[in-house]
């Protein structure tokens, strides 16, 4: 089943918000220097990505090029 995925930026508050599919309840967890991992508590399917200071972050990296690298993988339920 294809979901879709949504990003939303708050510039005032610097975090990139990206969601996979409809939103639900999620447990958050820590995946690196302020990048947060939202999970279903109960399949543990990744449900979404938050990046805490991600124009902070891109200024530094003095590229067009903002990597991020994430394995995904589909419940079997």
């Amino acid at each position: 089943m294809e979901k879709r995925l949504r990003m939303f930026f708050d510039k005032k508050g610097d975090v990139l918000d990206i969601s996979i599919g409809d939103p639900r309840e999620a447990i958050s967890k820590e995946a690196g220097d302020d990048i947060l991992i939202r999970i279903d508590p109960k399949t543990n399917e990744v449900l979404g990505i938050t990046i805490l200071n991600f124009e902070k972050r891109f200024e530094q990296t003095k590229t067009e090029i903002f990597p991020i690298t994430a394995a995904l993988a589909q419940s079997e339920t």
